[in-house]
């Protein structure tokens, strides 16, 4: 693990899809090693988007910066290009270049009815999946990527769920999912020769702000929702695989780990990290045992 408490520092990252969750505790974490990052999606305080969640990139800038980073909040819909282009040509202005790029743009999880079969699901909703979070993650990286060429030792992370191609329960979602895997694999062998990392990252048992209220609980009684749900117990803080994150773009020799397909709980094991709360989650370990 580096010795320099803020190893990032001159870095500069983009988070694609940081108003909340996973993006948001990496998001976080980037900027507490150094990093300026740029956090991206589609609620501000201005203008909600059809989540319908009070959660912004506006708090998480300035969430940032309340920890002693610095953050550039820019509201951009990943799935339109000309949005995209355009915060790659303000970032390039801005900045150079871009060193770490980060795809967690989602907004699956109102779309996706787990109850349903293909054949069942509503197909708009089961192709918007697709939209959302496969096409979104290709249109950024085709954006930003070049940005990123010229700055050996760069890092492409592609948030997903699970580690493999197994079926999640449900055909769109688990497309989506395995999509992005996939995705980091192929930009690996495509960024190879100019010592880019690509890495698909999985957390665990979110235990993100939507779950908390799906649940009726705080992070302060979390603990709580076990009681609907047992294997809550298990869950993770966003800033679990935010640390993961960070600790990868922290580490000299990130491009061992390219193409591969890499959990919190594993690199919390690497890197000896800690949740939020002081805890060492290990939904691998757990998963494994209680035969999820």
């Amino acid at each position: 693990m580096p010795t320099n408490n803020r190893p990032l520092t001159g870095k500069i990252a983009l988070v694609a899809g940081a108003t909340r969750g996973a993006g948001r505790g990496i998001a976080l974490e980037l900027g507490a090693l150094g990093a300026h990052v740029y956090v991206t999606g589609r609620t501000t305080r201005q203008q909600a988007s059809d989540m319908n969640r009070s959660e912004t990139i506006d708090d998480t800038a300035e969430m940032i910066e309340a920890r002693g980073g610095t953050a550039t909040a820019v509201r951009t819909d990943h799935s339109d290009p000309e949005q995209v282009k355009r915060l790659a040509e303000r970032i390039k202005t801005e900045q150079g270049g871009l060193d770490i790029l980060v795809n967690d743009i989602w907004g699956g999880d109102d779309l996706t009815k787990w109850d349903q079969k293909l054949w069942e699901h509503s197909l708009a909703d089961g192709l918007l999946i697709q939209q959302r979070a496969v096409h979104t993650h290709l249109i950024t990286s085709h954006y930003l990527l070049p940005l990123m060429l010229e700055r050996p030792g760069g890092l492409v992370l592609e948030i997903t769920d699970g580690v493999d191609d197994r079926f999640r329960g449900n055909v769109y979602y688990s497309l989506a999912k395995v999509s992005v895997i996939h995705l980091a694999k192929a930009m690996a062998e495509e960024l190879r020769p100019y010592q880019i990392a690509a890495i698909a990252l999985t957390p665990g048992f979110l235990r993100s702000e939507a779950m908390l209220d799906l649940f009726g609980v705080t992070e302060e009684n979390w603990r709580d929702g076990a009681k609907a749900e047992p294997h809550f117990v298990a869950s993770e803080t966003p800033a679990f695989v935010g640390q993961a994150a960070a600790q990868l773009a922290a580490d000299p020799e990130v491009m061992t780990f390219t193409g591969q397909a890499l959990s919190s709980w594993g690199l919390s094991d690497r890197y000896g990290f800690v949740d939020a709360d002081g805890g060492r989650p290990h939904w691998g370990r757990y998963a494994e045992e209680h035969g999820l």
